[in-house]
């Protein structure tokens, strides 16, 4: 009987998981810019004058998969980016993140996170960062290339998009 109780249960939370497949991850507290589909060549350009301490999302689509990034200025005024996943909990598909006041709070296992601890450590429960390597950085623009985006693609294969 036990045995029953327990893949009855585990049924039961599949369903109520999938539930949340079609929930919006944006809320009156961040900025989401629409998808930008970016091929072979091409980067994620994202324009520095955009950039606040209030996180912006940007959403990306890489040969059929949706990313988000993150970027932000922290309470130096320098500007953090990472991609909007936890790196713990990326598989579950919920571990993306929401601005809450000045944090960045974790959807799937709660853990907040200041706009200066965005993109700084790699490893752990924190958002996946985009290094200064990975990127080109210029007083008006952050360009983020395709096959840096590709190339970290799967981190996004079970992530729920809207």
């Amino acid at each position: 009987m036990k045995k029953y109780i327990t893949i009855a249960t585990m049924l039961i939370l599949s369903v109520a998981a999938l539930a949340g497949c079609g929930k919006k991850k944006a809320n009156g507290d961040t900025n989401t810019n629409t998808a930008e589909k970016i091929s072979l060549g091409e980067s994620l350009t994202i324009p520095v004058k955009e950039i606040s301490k209030k996180a912006s999302f940007y959403s990306v689509e890489v040969d059929g998969t949706q990313m988000e990034v993150i970027a932000v200025k922290d309470s130096n005024g320098n500007i953090r980016t990472a991609f909007n996943t936890c790196q713990i909990c990326y598989d579950s598909g919920n571990g993306y993140y929401k601005q809450e006041g000045n944090n960045l709070v974790c959807q799937n296992c709660g853990n907040s996170f200041t706009m200066d601890q965005v993109g700084q450590s790699a490893g752990g429960c924190n958002p996946w960062p985009i290094l200064e390597e990975d990127k080109t950085e210029t007083d008006s623009e952050i360009k983020i290339s395709y096959d840096f985006l590709k190339e970290s693609s799967d981190i996004f294969e079970n992530w729920k998009v809207n």
